[in-house]
């Protein structure tokens, strides 16, 4: 979770035209080469990492699943294909190919959080609590992995228990992860999470980013306590007002979008 952030905001949206420029540019000479070596699963993996990368999210799992019936043994195709599973809502397949890559790599097992989120929202709450236990042991500093484990144990065995038993982290600087790591701990309200988010003035571009994990955490906070109606408030913010391309946007967007879903019904 705890990876390379860039913000998209307003102040970006030049850098981001010619950034997609250039993707599209390279997703052409991709086109061309694997069109010229069709049976190349290199080429493959590259374009549906591309593809995954431009949102054709559908386009990229063909693109993986080529790639592996060509060679089973290309690790990373499981990996990414599971991240392209999970960003189109397919949980149980997402959760499949990721397993499909620690089997490969078994050194990634305690590090590989991204399993630990597909657990959850396939419903494997025991098999998810237990992803982010083991991943204390590959680092013990992060929130957001304490919150991922409370998230499994409320759905589990019910929001007392997990909160007694969270997870202690260690010193998590990002702004405002020990806010929200008090707010699960029920030691804060949602308002100082988003207080936090803003305080001393952070340029646009931090503040941005700031508040799209502020939001994100105090949506999923209500949803949990079952405020639907403020959880999409929030979620809704983080996905649609302060985006950042990283793969926990995408998990704003899902879990909005399942919360939709679900008020329809």
């Amino acid at each position: 979770m705890r990876l390379l952030i860039v913000v998209f905001s307003v102040a970006l949206t030049s850098k981001l035209a010619a950034y997609t420029t250039g993707q599209n540019d390279t997703l052409d000479k991709l086109n061309r080469a694997v069109e010229a070596s069709p049976k190349n699963a290199e080429l493959l993996l590259q374009r549906g990492v591309l593809l995954d990368g431009l949102g054709k999210h559908k386009e990229a799992v063909d693109d993986f699943t080529k790639a592996l019936q060509l060679d089973p043994k290309q690790a990373n195709a499981y990996h990414e294909r599971g991240c392209a599973y999970f960003k189109l809502g397919n949980f149980k397949e997402s959760v499949r190919d990721f397993d499909k890559y620690i089997e490969q790599k078994p050194l990634r097992k305690a590090s590989h959080w991204q399993r630990g989120i597909s657990y959850y929202y396939a419903g494997q709450f025991e098999d998810g609590r237990r992803q982010f236990e083991g991943y204390q042991d590959f680092d013990s500093n992060d929130v957001e992995n304490a919150v991922w484990r409370f998230m499994c144990m409320a759905r589990h065995d019910g929001m007392d228990k997990a909160r007694k038993e969270i997870l202690k982290i260690g010193d998590d600087r990002r702004v405002p992860m020990r806010q929200v790591y008090e707010l699960f701990a029920g030691l804060l309200k949602p308002a100082d999470v988003l207080a936090a988010a803003v305080a001393g003035n952070p340029k646009p571009e931090l503040r941005s980013r700031q508040l799209f994990y502020a939001h994100l955490y105090v949506g999923i906070y209500f949803d949990l306590e079952g405020n639907k109606a403020n959880a999409l408030e929030h979620l809704n913010k983080a996905a649609d007002e302060h985006r950042i391309d990283h793969y926990m946007w995408d998990v704003a967007r899902v879990h909005r979008d399942l919360l939709k879903a679900s008020n329809k019904k």
